[in-house]
């Protein structure tokens, strides 16, 4: 057979796939009322000053083909820590009144891993416990019905906006992630963690430190969109690296997000919609783990503060891939949306690791006993250790031996967005990227549910704050298992080799 005619009959079929793309899209302020009590520390933060609005941004995307509309997608990005389930199944509920027509599936809701923004779930829901003031400070549950109603108005306003425009994608760099886990020669304290040979954060300058523990991503994917008029209305920039640069702060901020999007808010107009997506970071900060000299000696001399600076690499990466791919859009292309509800084994404590976890409980058990002043220091290593000996007993019981989570994978032309709960270790992103047959892959991590850390193997062994079973629900195990399960999705929407 001719060669040509044979490339026509492969490709022929999956162009026909390709319908009208209509975006639509919303901003819409999530700012919590002060006082509120922040999340993402062991410690209780109360914020009584707002630094910078927090914000929820929406594209609704769906391809038509006449009066036909085989897929939809409503990319809701949030400044918040994460996503807890109860917050996406609320507001599911809500649109689903105003839109009933619309498959309530079709909405990936993701936060950026924040921790100056609100405590979202209580004592009953949460294993982090903070005794939050009943008085004079926003609860969890008043901030909940808040921003249900908000991000509610915003998925409708961009579903009733969608029109017909284009889109296309880009690949840029910026080193903004690092790898926070030192790895030593020989076992190091780690506080009230159990020791290990990995500690988070720890300190690079001792003759016992070896090497950093895993791979770090410099990438930028994007994404960018444009009305039928060739007004530039939205962007979705994929950076694998939590918000994390002021995480210590007591005040509300979107990190180094809200630099981001006021950068190219100045550039291309204030009403530009800005979606922060988090790549697959449980092991990863913007904070240098060495060389903190020299770049603090560069910042300076730029006048920047450390956000300004995180901003100022992102911002320049996604300028140079919008000159470079902004000829080369795309008005029809394929749009495909799965959604699964996969099971992971979950991780299994072992007996020791319960032993530990009882000792850690009742000591924090007894600290407060003695001091009740001190419960608000060591109340989160207290839940924390009892969820773990629950666990144990659960296991022996045979129960609860798998965590469901829902992962979405989003087909846009040649490029593939898939998503995880967890704060996932960044080498199984790379696992994905490199099997999967898209052009570019975007793994999207902190999508609904509960967002505990996923470490690989290495770091499970060498221990630590985020690998410790106190840390994670789901093991190494359970991370190839989403790796092979995500790959497998996406590589059905590409069936051509890349």
């Amino acid at each position: 057979m001719n060669i040509k005619l044979l490339l026509i009959i492969l490709i022929w079929p999956f162009n026909m796939l390709a319908s009208e793309l209509l975006i639509g899209t919303a901003t819409i302020d999530i700012t919590p009322v002060l006082p509120v009590a922040l999340d993402g520390q062991f410690e209780l933060r109360i914020a009584n000053i707002m630094e910078t609005p927090l914000l929820t941004n929406v594209i609704a995307l769906e391809s038509r083909d006449g009066d036909h509309s085989p897929e939809r997608a409503i990319i809701v990005a949030c400044d918040l820590i994460g996503i807890p389930e109860i917050y996406q199944k609320m507001v599911q509920d809500e649109v689903h009144k105003q839109i009933p027509e619309l498959d309530t599936k079709s909405i990936i809701m993701t936060g950026i891993h924040t921790h100056t923004a609100p405590v979202l779930e209580n004592d009953s829901t949460s294993s982090f416990s903070y005794k939050i003031p009943k008085k004079g400070v926003l609860q969890p549950e008043e901030y909940l019905n808040f921003f249900v109603q908000r991000a509610t108005d915003a998925i409708v306003q961009a579903w009733k906006n969608r029109r017909p425009g284009s889109v296309t994608w880009g690949l840029g760099h910026a080193a903004i992630a690092y790898n926070r886990r030192a790895v030593y020669s020989k076992a190091v304290s780690s506080g009230f963690f159990a020791p290990g040979t990995a500690q988070m954060y720890g300190n690079t300058s001792l003759p016992e430190f070896m090497n950093l523990e895993g791979m770090e991503d410099h990438d930028v994917n994007m994404l960018f969109f444009w009305d039928k008029a060739g007004k530039f209305i939205a962007t979705a920039i994929h950076v694998p690296c939590p918000a994390q640069e002021v995480e210590s702060r007591s005040a509300v901020n979107a990190d180094y997000w809200h630099p981001v999007r006021e950068n190219l808010k100045q550039r291309f107009g204030r009403d530009l919609c800005v979606v922060g997506w988090i790549g697959a970071a449980g092991d990863q900060s913007p904070r240098p783990m060495y060389r903190k000299a020299a770049e603090e000696r560069m910042i300076k001399l730029r006048k920047l503060s450390r956000l300004d600076e995180i901003a100022r690499r992102i911002t320049l990466a996604v300028e140079e891939a919008y000159e470079t791919v902004k000829n080369d859009r795309y008005e029809n292309v394929q749009l495909i949306h799965k959604v699964e509800n996969l099971p992971l084994p979950r991780r299994m404590v072992t007996q020791t690791e319960c032993e530990y976890a009882q000792n850690e409980y009742r000591k924090a058990a007894a600290e407060i006993a003695a001091d009740p002043s001190a419960a608000e220091e060591v109340l989160a290593r207290m839940t924390w250790n009892r969820d773990v000996v629950r666990r144990f007993e659960m296991q022996k019981a045979g129960e609860d031996q798998e965590l469901e989570v829902e992962i979405h994978v989003l087909r846009i032309g040649d490029i593939v967005v898939c998503t995880n709960q967890f704060e996932l270790f960044t080498d199984y992103g790379i696992r994905m990227q490199a099997r999967s047959n898209a052009l570019q892959t975007f793994v999207v991590q902190l999508a609904a549910g509960a967002g505990s850390y996923l470490p690989t193997e290495k770091a499970v062994k060498g221990g630590g704050y985020s690998a410790i079973v106190q840390s994670s629900l789901v093991g190494p195990e359970g991370g190839q298992v989403l790796v092979n399960r995500t790959v497998e999705l996406i590589n059905g929407m590409f069936p051509a080799a890349k």
